[in-house]
């Protein structure tokens, strides 16, 4: 079972800096980074890289960031793996188990604590559940969904969450089932 963590919706998210990978470039992400660009940030938790599902996920998102570019809305993914493996995963091509070079950052938290600040780590296999945090530009947690790890996540469910709470954050209305 994950921890219970500190992320709790409406509240601030717990912050962190991480090494993350991006084409061929390390470079330490924080959420401060993301805040102040005032951007809206989904944080994609995935079990593993080199693995089935995560390799979808990761694609799916990276072939629609252009759509949550122009949302105002930054999407990054993060795994328990090094960064030298999440390099290692972006080099390799699709056809051999890789995923290619993303435009999304991918970020290592080898050492579990983001995991476990986030409540998605699953102790005993040191991988995380397939979490997705919406937060605002305050940095303001909006949404959690998550996943056990055979389950991956929709990219239109993601951009209508987004598109979602930036209604009610900018113009005040509700949103009801459907919207």
């Amino acid at each position: 079972m994950p921890c219970v963590g500190k992320a709790r919706v409406g509240h601030p998210a717990p912050p962190f800096v991480c090494e993350s990978v991006l084409a061929d470039n390390f470079k330490e992400i924080s959420l401060d980074y993301y805040l102040a660009k005032k951007q809206w940030l989904i944080l994609m938790f995935i079990p593993a890289a080199f693995s089935f599902v995560c390799p979808t996920e990761v694609l799916a998102f990276h072939n629609c960031n252009e759509e949550f570019t122009e949302r105002g809305c930054a999407v990054a993914f993060v795994s328990t793996d090094s960064k030298y493996s999440l390099w290692q995963w972006q080099h390799l091509p699709k056809n051999k188990g890789g995923i290619g070079h993303v435009s999304v950052p991918l970020l290592s938290d080898q050492s579990h604590r983001m995991s476990r600040d986030y409540g998605v780590l699953v102790e005993k296999d040191g991988l995380d559940l397939r979490g997705m945090f919406i937060i605002d530009p305050k940095g303001i947690i909006q949404q959690i969904t998550m996943n056990n790890i055979p389950v991956g996540r929709s990219v239109l469910e993601a951009l209508r969450l987004v598109e979602a709470f930036k209604a009610v954050a900018e113009k005040g209305v509700l949103c009801p089932a459907g919207w």
